[in-house]
């Protein structure tokens, strides 16, 4: 297997830390792996993030990309490009731009022009969703809506427990984007070009037990790339068992050896 840079993109409510799995086991096998944080969010500890969340608020999904865009034009070579959640979303946004050899959306949340729209994805947006006046703030996650969100297979002590280690507030404006795009395909935030012909390979990955981006999302995204009649490889891949934690949940070393694998084949 060649080296490969990667670049890991993390999703709503967290930090890089919850890249901290595949991150080491991917350096462990002499990848270089870059792990930026969303602005506001960059390398700072969780804790800081809870005291202190003004530097999240009012931002949204083009200025986040944007950030990313400036990182990666910077590497010497376009790298493989990793995102879970909104970070999977993100990833399909710079895939649009030609920013990678190859991606991997990792349970991701969907482009504009995408409405299947899940009630369990609707409940999780509902403590943003339900106060418009907030739509520029950064609400925090509650320990009951992380048991929902991402620790639904576990008993809720363990999933507080990694509230405590991993949780932090949302940009309420990403999440109002990226619904409101769900029903403006060519002026949602989260716009992209299903039938861009030269997009390198994208690799979809969902979760049985995920009530953020249930399989129902994954497969409307794949369909959607693929009514399009473009070349571009669109794969899916599709987990039992698994929750929107996919990427630390116990047995995550299978789905990483398997998102690794097919990246660096394809972007080769």
């Amino acid at each position: 297997m060649s080296k490969k840079t990667i670049v890991l993109i993390h999703g709503l409510w967290m930090t890089p830390k919850s890249w901290d799995t595949w991150a080491e086991r991917f350096r462990a096998q002499g990848h270089e792996v870059i792990v930026p944080g969303w602005p506001g969010i960059d390398d700072r500890e969780v804790a800081d993030i809870r005291r202190n969340p003004e530097a999240l608020e009012g931002i949204g999904i083009k200025q986040i990309v944007d950030h990313y865009d400036r990182i990666i034009r910077a590497l010497p070579e376009k790298p493989i490009i990793m995102g879970h959640s909104f970070g999977g979303l993100f990833t399909q946004m710079l895939a649009d731009r030609g920013l990678g050899a190859a991606y991997v959306g990792v349970t991701p949340g969907q482009p504009a022009g995408i409405t299947t729209l899940p009630l369990s994805t609707l409940w999780t947006g509902t403590p943003i969703l339900s106060n418009p006046f907030g739509r520029n703030g950064a609400k925090p996650l509650s320990k009951s809506h992380f048991h929902f969100t991402f620790g639904n297979d576990l008993p809720r002590d363990e999933s507080d427990a990694l509230w405590e280690e991993y949780a932090v507030n949302s940009y309420n404006r990403v999440f109002f984007e990226g619904v409101g795009g769900a029903f403006n395909e060519k002026g949602g935030a989260s716009h992209v070009d299903y039938g861009r012909t030269d997009r390198a390979p994208l690799l979809i990955i969902t979760g049985e037990k995920d009530h953020i981006v249930p399989p129902a999302i994954g497969e409307a995204i794949v369909k959607k790339y693929k009514a399009t009649g473009s070349p571009a490889v669109v794969d899916y891949k599709y987990y039992p068992g698994r929750t929107h934690r996919i990427v630390s949940q116990d047995g995550w070393e299978e789905v990483a050896d398997f998102a690794l694998e097919w990246a660096t084949s394809h972007a080769a």
